[in-house]
């Protein structure tokens, strides 16, 4: 069995966060990624507080993506809204903003190995694939969306018509770029659709939708020619999409789940400490503040200090999941076209300010 001080589970922007943190105060630790390089479903969105915390990482925003989003569109079948966001912010691969950030994280001393899977949790002893144990004194949960036995989240926190979120990549077009410096999102019955231009030039367009909806299509490509018949503009977008390009799909997000307990030694970080609405485009921002804070909560107060960490972090999510969740049972509403006329501007800058998670700056 091995043995180390600190174990981050999970390579993606909360690991290498925290690693960052923890390198910076010299405290010995290990990371374990499962797969580097990889792009995982959605999360490209980095709002302005986000782009703050990466700062603060010493990871320069103009290596990810120079091109800044001012703008957020609204559609709901043939009507539109638009609205200045309160700060400039940016949207980038996550293959890209991974391995940004642990790149950061290695180059500032972090231990991280790959190619490592970790099957299994039981208190603080976390077991791999290939049968080999870790035992640690402090845990940093930072496997996404993605549950590992021993510590996954309740099933009852998806409803009983949970949300599938499904990704296309739609590569570099006339159509595509005239998404330009917004942020797009589709409203329709049961789910919407967020739509921005990433690093390269193509766009990830990124949607949540209850299982329903996929149910009466059959399969994830009906389901998105279902959509985008009482989406025009989405439609659009979707004119240059090769029927033989893959859509990603992952089940059963349980939006609005939050970790509301904690135990001495174990951090749940991002998805694993709460799930924002993907509408709220803050899901990276979570991941990062966690990270942030709970390794500086690890600094000053040892493994002891997670469980007081976890009951923090999880008032500190209050709000925006909050919100987030109000406004998404709204526009998931078959008629939430028609409260299009009724929305103003400023009422998406209320929006987007409530939605955004900081960090404790110590």
């Amino acid at each position: 069995m091995r043995r180390t001080s600190a174990l981050i589970v999970g390579g993606g922007p909360a690991g290498a966060a925290t690693a960052i943190e923890l390198a910076r105060a010299r405290l010995p630790h290990l990371l374990l990624e499962r797969e580097r390089g990889g792009d995982a479903l959605c999360g490209g969105f980095i709002s302005w507080r986000t782009i703050q915390s990466l700062e603060s990482l010493g990871v320069d925003p103009d290596t990810l993506n120079p091109a800044r989003l001012t703008h957020v569109r609204l559609f709901a079948k043939d009507r539109r809204r638009d609205a200045a966001l309160p700060h400039p912010a940016l949207a980038v691969s996550r293959r890209r903003l991974d391995t940004v950030m642990l790149d950061t994280a290695i180059r500032m001393g972090a231990a991280v190995e790959d190619g490592v899977t970790i099957r299994e949790i039981e208190g603080l002893v976390a077991r791999a694939a290939d049968g080999a144990t870790i035992e640690t004194e402090a845990l940093f949960l930072a496997s996404g969306k993605h549950d590992i036995r021993g510590l996954a989240r309740p099933a009852d926190a998806r409803g009983e018509d949970p949300t599938l979120g499904l990704r296309v990549r739609l590569p570099p077009s006339r159509r595509v770029a005239a998404v330009a410096d917004s942020i797009e999102l589709h409203l329709f019955d049961r789910g919407y659709a967020g739509l921005a231009l990433q690093e390269d030039g193509s766009a990830n367009l990124c949607l949540a939708v209850h299982r329903s909806r996929l149910q009466e299509a059959g399969t994830p490509r009906a389901l998105i020619d279902a959509i985008a018949h009482d989406a025009p503009v989405l439609a659009e977008r979707l004119a240059d999409f090769d029927a033989g390009l893959p859509i990603d799909a992952i089940a059963n997000v349980p939006y609005g789940w939050r970790a509301r307990t904690g135990v001495p030694g174990l951090f749940r970080l991002g998805d694993q400490a709460g799930v924002i609405p993907s509408l709220a485009g803050e899901g990276m921002g979570i991941a990062i503040a966690s990270g942030i804070s709970a390794a500086r909560a690890y600094r000053d107060h040892g493994a002891a200090g997670a469980a007081a960490w976890q009951l923090r972090f999880a008032r500190q999510l209050a709000r925006p999941i909050t919100v987030a969740g109000i406004v998404r049972r709204v526009v998931e509403h078959p008629r939430a076209a028609l409260l299009m006329p009724l929305l103003r501007p400023t009422m998406i800058t209320l929006v987007a300010n409530a939605t955004r998670v900081g960090y404790n700056r110590s």
